[in-house]
């Protein structure tokens, strides 16, 4: 016979068992030390373990509150006869640690009380007027929560928890306290989610415990398959320059953690080299995991199956929205280290890197201290966003020299990020002490040179897309690359049937089968035209004899360039052309980026690409910009930090890569998977979760949202409990991707993808 449960015991979780479908009890005194013990050991990765436990300890404080004990055991049935105050609405739980953690332990319970205080809402501000939400200062006033928990029975061992004797990581360098911060609040926010999660799902527990291969079974595996492809591959000046670039990058693994450079060009095959450094690097110095950072979610998915063919599933989690639609590369495991990070090698975006690193919510900031005595490539480093380098590279120095981190920036555009950074009042203090794994890169530039690069006309005069598309139908096999989607549309309407477009208006799923099959005609050798936008340039393995590009920043240019004779098969020079659009770029960092570029040009058209010509254009680039922190992120984190008061939602609400203010998403109809999205449109009526929107993002557009609503009156797109979804299918082409109907007017500068 069951036993009847007791009332008395202070809960932290309850639920049924799945046999005897009696009540299961998670203690609140087992759940605070369990989460406790968890937390400092995560901690202790920066010696900072015994500042996780205590908050570990008081985290839960408020749910001896007997309001709360009440709430719980009448809301899952476990006691129906408990009484509820507040007519029965939840009862704050957190706020009374913070409280609690403050009066005693004076200015290093204030930092935990950041840490209690939003274990659940996230990492507060400090100050009312400008909080989004419940300010901490706010909150620390309201000590009627504290009273009504004193009164339930809590442990001496909660009570009288030891002040930590350890050091804060930082050494008192105020600039990284937000840092430091964050990771206790990842040590704890992960530790309160695994232990609640082996209490009340131990079947998700002990799949998230299945271990992964470590680094030695990585480099082992990594040195087998590195053997098979050279030994496979053709004796070509390109392949012996890729040989001697992954020789130079495991020479310098076991070089002293910091910051390294990896200048290569397009086509020196970086992104398997720096893996190369990386597992050298993680064996010489005990490192725990490879996280690689790529600027575009349309590219991550070939770095993530190029690594996964080297290591497999299960060591490569690829952590971004666009995962395949028959779920291939997802599964259960994949969807729970996605949480935190949990794996050896994590494929990750930009975006999804560096917002968590400035992020308050819990779901975002879990996964940091995972990134704790790790090694990160930052590929295409010289597409970091300007606006944001301040902050940006401020969060890079606290990750090297706090929390054992090495980060190498890898590229084919070095961008300049040593040193003074612009000029007059914005300029401000680059990366120091950055060592270069390439000990020559002009040379290496000059030996990887299979490309003669010209412009469409030395005056560089605008040219006409009639003009130039008589110009590409001369090419058998072309690729042209210009500024906006709005180009690429016109473009490609005037060149002969069978040319493939290529913009953001495809959906990721149309776009990576469009992509395969660019590949499988190069290899073919039959005829191809493309246009595309400049998707293709970062991480894209296309190979073009012939490239025109619409002119842009340089870097863009040399990425451009990247897609032509990149296996240096051709038996002279590849072609890349450079031209001037009929319409100027649009305004912001494009069109400054094609005004610098027009400064590097000589008299005679010619436009070197070589190390010497990038630190020269990114000086020029930078010393017009009028700042580098244009939403004032290290104010909102620095400004006053040295009194313990620091707006980290602010930071976070203003943090954003994409700015994605008035533009809105459409879920499309791409005709291969049509009865696929209809499904999980269906669902949508009665699900938002997360495995459902993961598998939508894969056909979903971005447009105006001015835009959005001219589609709603016209009957083209309707809304499914808050998503825009397609209705009608004229509006969708297997050829152009989304295309709306009805006369709307399309704003060029809208659409740069």
């Amino acid at each position: 016979m069951q036993n009847p449960p007791s009332t008395q015991m202070d809960l932290a979780h309850v639920r049924k068992g799945s046999e005897t479908g009696g009540w299961c009890e998670h203690t609140l005194l087992e759940h605070l030390k369990g989460t406790a013990s968890l937390a400092e050991k995560f901690a202790g990765d920066f010696k900072n373990g015994d500042w996780a436990r205590l908050a570990g300890l008081l985290h839960d404080l408020g749910k001896y509150n007997p309001d709360w004990q009440n709430y719980i055991k009448t809301k899952t049935g476990y006691d129906p006869e408990a009484h509820l105050e507040n007519n029965g609405s939840k009862v704050d739980h957190s706020t009374a640690g913070a409280i609690y953690s403050q009066n005693v332990f004076g200015n290093v319970g204030k930092v935990l009380a950041y840490l209690i205080a939003g274990h659940h809402a996230g990492l507060p501000d400090w100050y009312h007027e400008i909080s989004v939400g419940g300010s901490l200062d706010g909150r620390l006033q309201e000590t009627k929560h504290l009273e009504r928990t004193q009164r339930g029975n809590i442990p001496q061992e909660v009570l009288e928890p030891k002040q930590p004797s350890s050091a804060p990581c930082i050494n008192e360098q105020h600039e990284h306290l937000h840092l430091w911060m964050r990771m206790l609040f990842s040590c704890l926010v992960d530790a309160d989610f695994l232990d609640t999660e082996k209490f009340m799902d131990d079947t998700k527990s002990a799949l998230r415990a299945k271990s992964a291969m470590d680094i030695s079974s990585l480099k082992l595996k990594f040195d087998q398959y590195m053997d098979i492809i050279e030994r496979g591959a053709d004796d070509t000046p390109v392949n012996q320059i890729r040989k001697d670039i992954l020789k130079k990058c495991r020479e310098s693994g076991t070089l002293y953690p910091g910051f390294f450079s990896l200048t290569a060009p397009t086509g020196g095959g970086k992104t398997l080299a720096s893996i190369g450094f990386a597992l050298e690097h993680a064996k010489a110095f005990g490192k725990k995991r490879i996280i690689v950072v790529i600027p575009y979610t349309s590219i991550i998915e070939q770095t993530a199956e190029v690594l996964r063919k080297v290591f497999g599933e299960d060591c490569v989690l690829e952590h971004h929205c666009n995962l395949d639609p028959e779920e291939k590369s997802e599964n259960e495991r994949n969807r729970l280290t996605s949480e935190n990070w949990d794996a050896p090698i994590i494929v990750t975006t930009n975006v999804q890197f560096f917002e968590s690193l400035f992020a308050s919510r819990t779901s975002s900031c879990r996964k940091l201290h995972n990134i704790v005595e790790s090694i990160v490539i930052l590929d295409e480093a010289q597409m970091l966003p300007t606006e944001f380098l301040k902050p940006i590279l401020s969060v890079l120095k606290g990750l090297t020299q706090c929390f054992g981190v090495s980060v190498l920036l890898c590229t084919a555009t070095q961008p300049a990020l040593v040193g003074d950074i612009g000029s007059g009042d914005a300029k401000f203090k680059g990366i120091e002490n950055v060592r270069e794994i390439i000990p020559n890169p002009i040379e290496l530039s000059h030996r990887l040179r299979r490309v003669e690069i010209t412009p469409q006309n030395k005056e560089l005069q605008p040219v006409e897309w009639d003009t130039l598309a008589k110009e590409l139908e001369q090419y058998n096999q072309v690729l042209c690359i210009v500024n906006t989607r709005k180009d690429c549309r016109e473009l490609h309407g005037k060149m002969p049937e069978g040319t493939i477009h290529l913009s953001a208006l495809m959906c990721p799923a149309h776009r990576s089968d469009v992509i395969e099959g660019i590949k499988n005609i190069l290899e073919k050798g039959e005829v191809l035209r493309v246009i595309s936008t400049q998707l293709v340039e970062a991480g894209v393995d296309l190979d073009f004899p012939v490239v025109y590009r619409a002119l842009a920043g340089l870097d863009s240019l040399v990425q451009a360039a990247g897609r032509c004779n990149r296996e240096g098969k051709l038996p002279t020079k590849g072609k890349v052309c450079y031209f001037t659009s009929p319409k100027l770029p649009p305004p912001g960092l494009m069109r400054k980026g094609a005004q610098t570029s027009r400064m590097m040009i000589g008299a005679d058209g010619a436009l070197e690409f070589d190390p010497q010509t990038f630190i020269k254009y990114f000086q020029l680039y930078f010393n017009d910009l009028n700042g580098f922190d244009e939403k004032q992120i290290m104010d909102a984190l620095t400004k006053n930090a040295t009194l313990g008061n620091i707006q980290f939602r602010t930071a976070a609400r203003d943090f954003k890569l994409i700015d994605d203010k008035g533009q809105g998403s459409v879920i499309v109809i791409y005709p291969k998977y049509k009865s696929l999205i209809y499904q999980l449109v269906e669902k949508l009526q009665y699900t938002t979760n997360k495995e459902t929107l993961r598998k939508l993002q894969r056909f979903t557009v971005s447009i105006p949202e001015r835009d959005l609503v001219e589609l709603q009156r016209i009957g083209g797109i309707r809304l499914q409990n808050g998503f825009w979804v397609q209705v009608a299918d004229d509006l969708y082409s297997e050829i152009l991707g989304f295309t709306p109907n009805g006369g709307l007017t399309w704003n060029p500068e809208c659409y740069i993808l």
